[in-house]
C-alpha cells in the first residue's frame, strides 16, 4: 500500500475557518480530495507560557509502518509529530470558497538532506528535486501517487533542531472569485506563482489563522 497523508491537524478556531468559506464538520474536519484538514482547539502553551499552540501540530499518514502494534501509534519524522492510521474512505464537501484539495504543505528545516532522508525512510517516497533561490533551498517530496506535495525549505535563518510544519496551500477552482468573496482586507491580490500558468494569493496575517495559508489556481 502506498503511503498517503490522510490529514493535517491544525490548532485553531473552526468558526474562523468557516468564515473563510470552508465547510468544517462537527468534528473539525475540512473535507478535501486527497488530504483533509482537522481544526482542533489549541492546546495550552509550554510550561510557564500563556500562549496556546498554533499552526499545524501533526499529520496522519496511512500506508507506513507504525512503531507499535496500534493504529494510533505516534512517531516523529525528523521531529514532525506523525500519527499512523488506517487508510480512510474518501470524504468531500462543497466549499463556498470552491477549495477542492491541498496543493502542498511547507516544512521548515535546518538540514534539507536530513529531513528528506527521514521522510523517504518513513514513506518510501524519495526526494523529487531541489530548487535553489539565493541562500534558500527547497526540496520536494510527493507522498503517494498523486498525493500531497511536501515542500522542504532550508534557509540560513532557521535555527538548528528538528524540522517544523510551517504553512499550506489550497487549490481553488476559481482564484479570482475566491479573492472577490474574501476581499483585499483578508487576502492579497492574485499574482503569478512559481508554477507556470498558475496564480497564488496569500491570507493576511491579521486574519488570525496562526500559520501562513495561500490559495492557488489549478
Amino acid at each position: 500500500m502506498d503511503a498517503k497523508v490522510e490529514s493535517l491537524t491544525i490548532a485553531g478556531d473552526p468558526e474562523l475557518w468557516r468564515s473563510l468559506g470552508l465547510t468544517v464538520l462537527d468534528d473539525g474536519t475540512i473535507p478535501l480530495f486527497g488530504t483533509s484538514l482537522r481544526i482542533m482547539p489549541p492546546a495550552s502553551g509550554t510550561q510557564g507560557s500563556d500562549n496556546p499552540e498554533t499552526g499545524i501540530v501533526s499529520w496522519a499518514l496511512s500506508g507506513i509502518s507504525a512503531p507499535a502494534p496500534s493504529e494510533n501509534a505516534a512517531l516523529l519524522i525528523d521531529g514532525l509529530p506523525t500519527e499512523v492510521v488506517e487508510a480512510r474512505a474518501p470524504v468531500f464537501a462543497s466549499h463556498e470558497m470552491a477549495a477542492s484539495a491541498l496543493d502542498h504543505v511547507v516544512v521548515l528545516t535546518p538540514d534539507l538532506e536530513r529531513t528528506s532522508a527521514a521522510i523517504a525512510e518513513a514513506t518510501g517516497c524519495e526526494l523529487k528535486r531541489i530548487r535553489e533561490v539565493g541562500s534558500m533551498r527547497q526540496g520536494f517530496h510527493r507522498i503517494g501517487r498523486g498525493g500531497l506535495i511536501v515542500e522542504l525549505v532550508e534557509r540560513p535563518d532557521i535555527s538548528e533542531g528538528d524540522a517544523d510544519f510551517w504553512g499550506l496551500v489550497f487549490i481553488v477552482d476559481d482564484l479570482d472569485q475566491a479573492y472577490a468573496q474574501l476581499g483585499p482586507e483578508r487576502i492579497s491580490a492574485p499574482k503569478d506563482a512559481v508554477q507556470p500558468g498558475r496564480q497564488i494569493a496569500t491570507f493576511r496575517g491579521d486574519v488570525g489563522l496562526g500559520l501562513p495559508v495561500a490559495l492557488m489556481s489549478r
